[in-house]
């Protein structure tokens, strides 16, 4: 019996090959991650900057109509910035997966990774680790960033409104401090007189009151506020009579505080309540703003739920693109099909929220898009695998449609 030493060196060849090989997938799975990242940040600025555009807007109108700086306006721009990045996030990692996808197979860079074996799986990994990225992202923002920001916001918004003077001093312009009300002041010396004013009361449905006034004083005492106005006239008009009582004043004082609706505890949005309060004080939730066993569990699962969205969209624009090779029309249909995937998982999500606000316990609906969406993601990664049995699919779905 003759014993042979075993062949070191095809061993090591062996190890050094798995080696090499090990390093390759590696680099690939960091440079087509880096890529993701890349776009994913491109795409997130240009749907942030669209969208802030059109709040800002309307934003700027409001506050700088009404008396406030641009520093306020700065402020309720940064306060609402977590909830546009919250709903610009997913499209955002779904285009930056599409578009990069969509450019490697184009540079036949996948094509050369299965022509050395790898298999549509492995070459996944940079698309689901992309997708957890970018759920962490979501969760930073739904369970902590967002509660804080609205919160604040709502708080700063309440200030805003109680501080009537500085919706008062704006000369030129036709100011709104509250519904119904209408202001108006031609002039502001340096002394803070005011001249030419005119005061237009419409909160009672039954009258409507008309203030004018040659110059005007405001005046604080202690946390009120009242305007003085001097040699003027006041019009009643009674709607239901339709008659109108004229008023010729030399001095006369108008509480404006009553203009600013003040709370003691004001009702928060639900968005604005921590998730910690959501999953074990319900109680105390709905007894202090009111909201329902449903309302709360639907927005609690929903934050939750959208992390997993970030995965599953990531998912569908890697793995759709990936059937490329089934379908001899070309990638861009593809494209339209992982568009059609994440509208019909955008579509799924209002529809199972009406359920869960009228019966608490079915919540586990609210998961049931994210879910449905990793389903979706994981069949197409096994028909990408098995390219058989993905022609055989088209063949029946091209001989039904021919019947």
């Amino acid at each position: 019996m003759q014993f042979s030493p075993p062949d070191i060196s095809s061993k090591l060849r062996q190890n050094n090959n798995g080696k090499i090989w090990g390093d390759r997938v590696s680099r690939y799975d960091r440079y087509v991650l880096s890529q993701y990242l890349l776009f994913f940040g491109f795409f997130a600025l240009i749907l942030v900057a669209v969208f802030w555009l059109n709040r800002a807007v309307v934003l700027f109108d409001r506050l700088i109509g009404d008396g406030q700086s641009a520093l306020v306006f700065l402020e309720f721009t940064a306060l609402g910035l977590p909830n546009l990045i919250r709903m610009v996030l997913p499209v955002a990692a779904f285009a930056a997966t599409l578009w990069v996808t969509n450019r490697l197979n184009s540079e036949s860079e996948l094509t050369v990774l299965r022509a050395t074996g790898t298999s549509p799986w492995q070459m996944a990994r940079p698309a689901l680790v992309f997708g957890i990225l970018t759920a962490l992202m979501m969760s930073t923002l739904t369970h902590f960033l967002l509660p804080a920001s609205i919160g604040q916001l709502q708080a700063r918004e309440r200030e805003v409104a109680r501080n009537v003077t500085a919706k008062l001093l704006t000369e030129g312009n036709f100011l709104h401090p509250a519904d119904g009300v209408t202001f108006y002041i031609r002039q502001i010396d340096p002394d803070g007189t005011l001249h030419d004013v005119f005061l237009s009361d419409r909160r009672d449905p039954a009258q409507t009151v008309t203030y004018t006034g040659a110059r005007a004083f405001l005046l604080r005492d202690g946390e009120k506020a009242h305007l003085i106005m001097v040699d003027g006239m006041a019009q009643r008009l009674n709607v239901h009579d339709r008659t109108l009582s004229t008023t010729v004043f030399s001095d006369f004082s108008y509480d404006i505080s009553a203009l600013s609706q003040k709370a003691e505890n004001p009702t928060r949005n639900i968005r604005a309540i921590p998730t910690r309060e959501l999953m074990f004080a319900q109680a105390e939730v709905t007894r202090r703003d009111g909201y329902n066993a449903g309302a709360q569990n639907e927005e609690l699962h929903l934050r939750f739920a959208r992390a997993i969205i970030c995965v599953a969209v990531s998912l569908i624009g890697y793995a759709t693109l990936m059937l490329g090779t089934f379908s001899r029309f070309g990638v861009w249909r593809q494209a339209l099909l992982a568009f059609f995937l994440l509208i019909l998982i955008e579509g799924m999500r209002g529809v199972v929220s009406d359920p869960v606000l009228k019966t608490p316990s079915l919540w586990p609906l609210t998961y049931l898009p994210a879910l449905a969406g990793l389903a979706i993601g994981f069949v197409f990664l096994h028909l990408a695998s098995h390219p058989r049995l993905g022609q055989r699919l088209l063949r029946i779905g091209r001989k039904g449609h021919a019947a």
